[in-house]
């Protein structure tokens, strides 16, 4: 396969090849594909992450478990406070 890389490209690939750190133009594409699929594995991640998420909060809402705006978002607060809180330099 061959690729014709656009000028703005060719400028990026010149400049990972100018650092030292690649050793040829397919070296720094090869980079660049990990990390795509590093980012894609990510959001793979997070997104199987939100719909159990979601499928938890919908089977909760399906057995009456739910609370009222108010509520919930007292809820979150405290949640994200407790988190700053016990992260922070002083803790």
């Amino acid at each position: 396969m061959q690729i014709v890389l656009p000028p703005e490209v060719e400028v990026l690939v010149q400049r990972q090849l100018s650092s030292g750190k690649y050793q040829n133009a397919i070296e720094v594409i090869l980079a660049g594909i990990k990390l795509l699929e590093q980012q894609e594995d990510i959001y793979q991640g997070r997104l199987q992450n939100l719909q159990q998420e979601a499928r938890i909060g919908w089977e909760a809402s399906q057995r009456g478990e739910v609370v009222d705006r108010v509520t919930a978002m007292a809820q979150i607060r405290a949640n994200v406070r407790s988190r700053y809180s016990y992260n922070s330099p002083n803790h």
